[in-house]
This record gives C-alpha cells, sequence and structure tokens, in this order.
C-alpha cells in the first residue's frame, strides 16, 4: 500500500483531500504543530498525524522518510513579505531537498490561480517563486493552481452567510472582482488522480493545471448567492476604492485572522478565473460542480454567529 505524506492536511482543503486519498487505500501522514489541529482527520485509520515544525528542514526530512508522494497544501493568505516568503517559497525549496535527499519523486504542490512574478499582491508574486522552485527540482511535479474554493466547512461562502444574518448590508470591497469558485471535493479528485499510477491518456507529471469551476461570478454575485442559499439575503454595498482600502487597513487592525487584507484587494485587482494558458480538469477526469449545484446542500447549516467569531480568532485557513 502506497504511503503520502500531506502538508497542510488539517486546513480546508486537506482534510478534504485526506478523506479523499483514505477513500482509495492511501496511508497518509499528516504533520502539524499541534495535534489537536488535526481533529477532523484523526479519526482515519489509515491517517498518522505527527507533531512537528516542517519548516524546520531537519524535522522535515525526518517526517517525509519512508514516503511515496507529498502534497504541499501550505499555503496563507495574509502576512508580511517575510511571512509570504517562509511560506510560499522558502517551504517548496525545503520539500524540494527533502524529497532529493530521500529519493521521494512524486510531488503534488498547490499554488493559486493568478500566480505570477509580476503580480500585483505579495500573495501572487510568492506563489509565482514558490512554482519556480518547484519547476527547478526535477521531481515528478504536477502543479494544481485552483480558483478560490468552496464546499462544507469553507471561511468564503459560509462567512459571507454568516456575515449576512448578522448585519442589515454588506459593505464589499472588491465587489467586481471576478472568479470561477471550484468544489474542494472536485479539488480533492484531482489530487487522487494525479497520484493514481498513469491510467489517464494524457500523464499529469510536469504539468500545470488550471481548477476552476464552471461558471464566473464577482464577488457580489457570490456573496448574494451565499445569501439566498444561507438564512438571510441582505443588500450589497460596493465599496468605492478609497474606502475598500480603509476597510481593509480596520480588518489588518483588528485583533485576529483579517477578514480582508490590503494586499487581497491587490489580487482582486485581477480577475482569478481559468486563463487558457494550461490544462483544466478535465486533464484530470473531473467534472467540475458549480457553486448554484453544491452550495444550497450545506449553507444554513453552519451553527451561526458564534462561528464567525471563532473564524475571527484562528489562524490560517
Amino acid at each position: 500500500m502506497k504511503s503520502v505524506l500531506v502538508l497542510g492536511g488539517t486546513g480546508f482543503i486537506g482534510r478534504h483531500v485526506c478523506e479523499k486519498l483514505h477513500r482509495e487505500g492511501w496511508n497518509i501522514t499528516v504533520p502539524t504543530r499541534r495535534a489537536i489541529n488535526a481533529a477532523p482527520v484523526q479519526h482515519l485509520p489509515r491517517v498518522t498525524v505527527i507533531e512537528t515544525d516542517v519548516h524546520d528542514s531537519g524535522h522535515l526530512l525526518d517526517v517525509l522518510s519512508g514516503h511515496d508522494a507529498v502534497v504541499n497544501l501550505v499555503a496563507i493568505l495574509h502576512g508580511s513579505e517575510d511571512d509570504f516568503e517562509r511560506v510560499h517559497v522558502e517551504l517548496p525549496l525545503s520539500i524540494a531537498e527533502a524529497c532529493a535527499a530521500d529519493g521521494v519523486r512524486r510531488v503534488v504542490h498547490f499554488s493559486a490561480l493568478g500566480a505570477s512574478l509580476d503580480g500585483p499582491s505579495r500573495y501572487q508574486r510568492s506563489k509565482a517563486r514558490g512554482e519556480e522552485v518547484m519547476r527547478g527540482s526535477g521531481l515528478d511535479l504536477t502543479i494544481l493552481r485552483p480558483s478560490v474554493v468552496f464546499g462544507a466547512g469553507d471561511r468564503f461562502l459560509n462567512l459571507f452567510a454568516r456575515l449576512q444574518e448578522t448585519f442589515p448590508i454588506v459593505p464589499l470591497a472588491g465587489a467586481q472582482a471576478r472568479f470561477q469558485p471550484v468544489w474542494v471535493e472536485d479539488i480533492a479528485s484531482a489530487v487522487a488522480t494525479c497520484l493514481r499510477d498513469h491510467t489517464l491518456r494524457v500523464s499529469n507529471v510536469n504539468e500545470t493545471i488550471e481548477c476552476a469551476g464552471p461558471d464566473v461570478f464577482t464577488l457580489a454575485e457570490l456573496v448574494r448567492i451565499a445569501g439566498r442559499y444561507g438564512s438571510q439575503q441582505r443588500p450589497v454595498w460596493p465599496l468605492p476604492a478609497f474606502l475598500a482600502r480603509l476597510q481593509a487597513l480596520a480588518f489588518e487592525l483588528a485583533p485576529g485572522q483579517p477578514l480582508m487584507s490590503r494586499d487581497n484587494l491587490d489580487s482582486m485587482s485581477v480577475d482569478n478565473v481559468a486563463t487558457g494558458q494550461y490544462p483544466g480538469l478535465a486533464t484530470l477526469a473531473v467534472t467540475p460542480s458549480s457553486v448554484l449545484s453544491v452550495a444550497p446542500t450545506y449553507l444554513g447549516q453552519r451553527g451561526g454567529r458564534s462561528q464567525l467569531l471563532d473564524y475571527r480568532h484562528s489562524a490560517g485557513r
């Protein structure tokens, strides 16, 4: 039975990836700084949780030993230039070096739609530098570039649904930003396909794949969808650029993980949609599902206002 190391396996996407790989018979190791963070996957019999710091190259090499493949999902949405460099560039470099030292060849690396060395945000530029590091490693690599990911337990549509339960109006920065949201289960299926033996007619090794859903929406439209399928739909007030910037700054200064940052606004200045320059999910035999077909099944079943407060004080994705 093959084994895979899933970095970032305790996050929203990681939990779904682990569940999918578990169903397909993989032995899965999930490293985490605190074992309590791995509660959503610890019940899976073939998941082993190890308390360690993967940003320590020695610890990373230790935990990697004996695995057949690596999935790297570790990412941050907010932080300083140094924070983005450490997570999106230095960690991929450490992964590549550890794989070379241990003889592990197969890596699935998560980047993002919009990753570009000259992108408008620190997030996008650091994601692109991380891709460069991985491409230069000589590994059997697949890079997945998802748009915003939705699904049960997400901090995207669920967040907007909760905000509309709490406030009479939604002042929205980046209201006209365009996204092509992708279902987390489709992402998990894509990872599973990448790790299977090469049964596809087109190999996904050394490919960059754009992971996007079938529909393009503005952020304002997605907020209205969240309200419609949640418990309450409120009016959306698109903020002009200067007010959007002030709102983002206020969120950055508030305690806990910000709901929005100025760097997020910079990211939204370019469309977060598939470019067509790279293969899509069809390459992995995945037919993506629409927000309109999936969201009604999980919105409105969340537990209310306390989860919004939990989000404000959580760390990471």
